[in-house]
């Protein structure tokens, strides 16, 4: 068993100073504020980072599923309440201060030492996250961005067939891009013969 397997797998058995929380689909799991520095660590289920601007469009940041980590002690936060992680399914969300890192359990648990261990995996799979969303919004058209984000799944998937992690309103506030536009870039591309559609899966014919 991994360090990351066994962490998941002893949280009931965990410090004190660690929180672990049931939010059911739909449910805020935290809003990020600039002083708490706080970290989670989802340990099922899916959720979105989302952000609302001034004038209320929605933009989804980031998507996090299973083993991801999260909070304000990965980005910088400089008004309350700008960005909110909202459960996609039901999920169970694991909860520490970034400072408690860096302090020895006084009880030296095996809990605290296999979380220091595993903290710099964990925190490189959120970059990578934060690395493919800027890779796709560098992008300067609608459907270089879809082609883009489309490649970027079937890599992870190894398959040119893949379903599509968001529905199609979720797919555009990813993007940033508007869903009306999308929609009309989607049938775009299918009619050129770049990709197939069914519902959320995709099948990419161009490569």
């Amino acid at each position: 068993m991994d360090e990351i397997s066994y962490l998941i797998n002893n949280i009931e058995n965990s410090c004190s100073r660690i929180q672990k929380k049931h939010f059911l689909k739909n449910e805020n799991i935290t809003t990020y504020i600039q002083k708490r520095n706080q970290i989670c660590i989802m340990l099922s289920g899916t959720a979105d980072l989302i952000r609302y601007d001034l004038n209320g469009n929605k933009d989804i940041v980031d998507k996090f599923n299973g083993n991801d980590i999260f909070g304000e002690a990965f980005y910088p936060v400089h008004t309350n309440n700008e960005l909110t992680v909202i459960a996609t399914s039901d999920c169970d969300v694991l909860f520490l201060l970034q400072d408690y890192l860096y302090k020895k359990c006084k009880q030296n648990c095996k809990f605290h030492t296999t979380l220091s261990a595993s903290i710099l995996e964990l925190t490189l799979r959120n970059t990578i996250h934060q690395n493919t969303r800027i890779e796709v919004l560098s992008k300067r058209t609608i459907r270089e961005k879809l082609l883009t984000y489309f490649s970027i799944l079937s890599s992870k998937d190894f398959s040119k067939t893949f379903l599509l992690p968001f529905s199609l309103t979720n797919l555009a506030d990813y993007l940033s891009v508007d869903r009306s536009a999308m929609m009309r870039e989607l049938k775009n591309l299918t009619n050129e013969g770049f990709i197939s559609k069914s519902g959320n899966r995709i099948k990419l014919l161009y490569k």
